[in-house]
Order: C-alpha cells, then structure tokens, then sequence
C-alpha cells in the first residue's frame, strides 16, 4: 500500500494490507477515522500507517486532532467512524485493557504510596508474572533508563526527569506492542527537555519498540521522530521524515509551522522540464525545481518560499552565480545571536525577508541601512498551496 496527499489529507491507495513505508511491517493502521464531538469533526477521514520499531509524532498546535487520534488509538475514545488497527487485529471497538499497548501522560500518573520497584512492577504483578521474573524484568527496565539503584526510592523523591523516565520504565516493561506518548515531557523546563528529547530517542533505538509521540513542539518533533506528520483541523497536512517535511513542506500552514519560512505570494508564469518559473505580484521572477510543486493545483498562484538559514547575503554590488535565486532589499533590523546574526531584509514592496547567517567570524556582517543582496540555490525554493485566506502578503516573515 502506498499513501498519497490529496488536498493536505494522506489518503490510501489499494487494498489493506501488511506493508508499510519502504516494506516495513505496519503496526498501526487508521482507515477513514473521524472522531466527532457535538457534530464538530476533531478528526476528519484519517488515514494512516505507522511501521513496527518506527518512532512516529503527530505534531501541530492545539486543537488540531492530534491527542484525540492518540486516545483512539490507545482505546481511550471510540471513533465515530472509520477501523483501527494494531499489529493487523481490528481494536477499533476493543477495551484499552484488552490492547498491547501502553500509555505515558503529561502527569506520568505515579503512584505516590509506591516505591520506584513497586510502581514499575505494578502491571507485572496485576499480570500475576513470577517474583523472579518480576525482580529480573524491572532491574533490566531501570538499566534501560539509566536508573538502576533506585528501586526503593519514594516518588516524591525524584526530580521531574527522574520521575518521567520511571513513568517510562513502568510502561516498557510490559514490553508493549506500541508505546503512547501523550506530551510527556511539557512540564520539564527546558534544558531537562532537551537533554530528555535524547534520552528518549536512545531508550526508543534501545528497546526497538513503536514509539507514538504527541506534541506541539517542533523542535521535539524534529529531533526524536524517524517520521512525523504535521496536522490541521483533524487532518494531515503533511508526512515524511522530519528533513523531507521541513525541506519540502507540502502547504502554506505546514511551511510555518515547522521552523521558519519567508514565502512570497507568486503565479506559475511558464514550466521548463525540471524548473519552473514563478512570477512575483512585484515583477521580480524566482525559479522553482519542478518537483517541487505542489500537487494538484487548482490556480496558477502559489507561495513559494525559501528557508532563512538557505540564504546567502552580501553587498548590493556583488554579482549571483548561475543556478541561483536572488532578491535585493535594504537591512532594516541586524541582530546578533551569538552562533550567528538575524537580519529582516526589507524588500521594494515594504515587506520584510529574515535572514539566518552563521557566525563564521571571516567578514563584517551587515548593517541596519544597508543596500544588500539575497540570493540561495534553486533547489532549496519550494512552492506550496496557500492557506484559503491567501498569503500575508506579497513578502511574508514566518
């Protein structure tokens, strides 16, 4: 089975089966969910593959169906319609208890009264497995976690990330099937979430079970998943490994969303084979690989945008080599970051471009005032379908 985009909704092609991405082994399958409340679609015809071993986030801002999709997954929610299935068994009205899946909340849901052992053996002992088995299964689970001489420590004697990593430690070891992951690290500050977001990823390669992550933070995303899938009103807007989806993005909401993109609003004037040009509204032309065109366009007007980091800037004078877009504009605000410097170049129509350069310490960067040239590689120009309320404007800072 392949998945293709249509209108910002990855719908399946061809019978259900067995294979997934590049013949990987499916471990959960949506067809056609929707999830309903009082009439409003929270999910909307969700169609979905998520391999074995695969570690798997649904990211987008609130509200947008992400942690509905997880509850139904996990059997907290029945969907109004549409079949779920996990390791190719329909669960789609089967008891949460009854699925080989686990669950970690943003609470971690730790049991106060119970010392670190007792509550990661906790399922081991309602499943009435061997003291043995049990006393050898939780000190694996604790190596696992990085956690080993903690067994008798009170919960209220653990940091937050101590605590979180126990949490985990009391879902893997009922060796689940799938493991949810509901936003669990949202309440860390942010050096422990960094530090966490590693941690994670490595227990995940470790243990070499499906990990489905929910979160709204990008760099989250970006950082443990080997796929993701960017949602917007119940539905997926786009899907890939995070470098396909942050170089490529399929729409205008998941270009701003995921990182930061200038996009101008242009109309296809002519396709040369593998390039296309894009008319700007301000007569300027930009070039896009035609590969990188959206998908069944139903106008000629498109956003074409370009990441800030993949552009160069210099002296208004210097000249652009072939196979280069370029824009020139006047720097308006020049800031200095410490690994780098951020400009907003304002472009002839007033509108602004931002502008990432590292700072590599070989030449002077520029100043507010100045009269400079933007320019970037053809290839990393992407278009995608505006939102229906059109662009921001003709140049628009993310």
């Amino acid at each position: 089975m392949t998945d293709r985009q249509v209108n910002g909704v990855i719908r399946s092609d061809g019978p259900t089966g067995g294979a997934g991405t590049d013949g990987a082994k499916v471990n959960v399958r949506l067809e056609h969910v929707t999830k309903t409340f009082d009439d409003v679609p929270a999910v909307d015809d969700l169609n979905l593959d998520i391999n074995e071993g695969e570690f798997f986030s649904l990211l987008g801002p609130s509200g947008c169906g992400k942690t509905t999709t997880l509850r139904m997954i996990g059997g907290f929610e029945e969907p109004t319609s549409g079949r779920i299935m996990l390791g190719g068994h329909d669960v789609t009205y089967m008891a949460p208890y009854h699925r080989d899946v686990n669950t970690v909340f943003q609470s971690y849901a730790l049991f106060p009264h119970l010392d670190v052992f007792e509550n990661i053996a906790f399922g081991l002992r309602r499943r009435k497995v061997d003291k043995p088995e049990v006393r050898r299964r939780v000190g694996a689970i604790l190596e696992v976690v990085d956690l080993p001489d903690f067994e008798r420590r009170r919960v209220n004697q653990l940091s937050g990330g101590q605590q979180q990593r126990i949490a985990l430690a009391r879902a893997l070891v009922n060796e689940p099937k799938l493991l949810l992951l509901d936003e669990p690290m949202s309440a860390l500050d942010a050096k422990l979430r960094h530090q966490m977001q590693i941690e994670l990823k490595s227990i995940q390669s470790r243990v070499g079970i499906t990990f489905l992550y929910v979160t709204h933070d990008q760099e989250e995303a970006m950082t443990m998943s080997d796929r993701l899938v960017v949602m917007r009103q119940g539905r997926i807007e786009g899907i890939g490994s995070p470098k396909d989806v942050y170089d490529n993005p399929s729409t205008e909401f998941v270009a701003t969303f995921l990182g930061a993109s200038n996009l101008l609003t242009g109309a296809i004037a002519r396709r040369d084979g593998l390039v296309t040009t894009i008319n700007l509204t301000n007569g300027s032309t930009l070039s896009v690989p035609t590969s990188r065109l959206p998908d069944q366009l139903t106008s000629a007007t498109v956003g074409v945008g370009v990441r800030p980091e993949k552009i160069s800037i210099v002296a208004a004078n210097e000249t652009v080599g072939p196979n280069r877009n370029s824009l020139r504009g006047r720097v308006r605000v020049s800031t200095f970051t410490g690994v780098g410097n951020q400009y907003l170049v304002e472009m002839a129509s007033g509108a602004d471009i931002t502008v990432y350069a590292q700072n590599i310490g070989e030449e002077l960067a520029p100043r507010s005032g100045d009269e400079v040239l933007l320019s970037w590689p053809v290839e990393h120009t992407f278009a995608v379908r505006p939102l229906e309320s059109g662009l921001g404007g003709e140049e628009s800072e993310s």
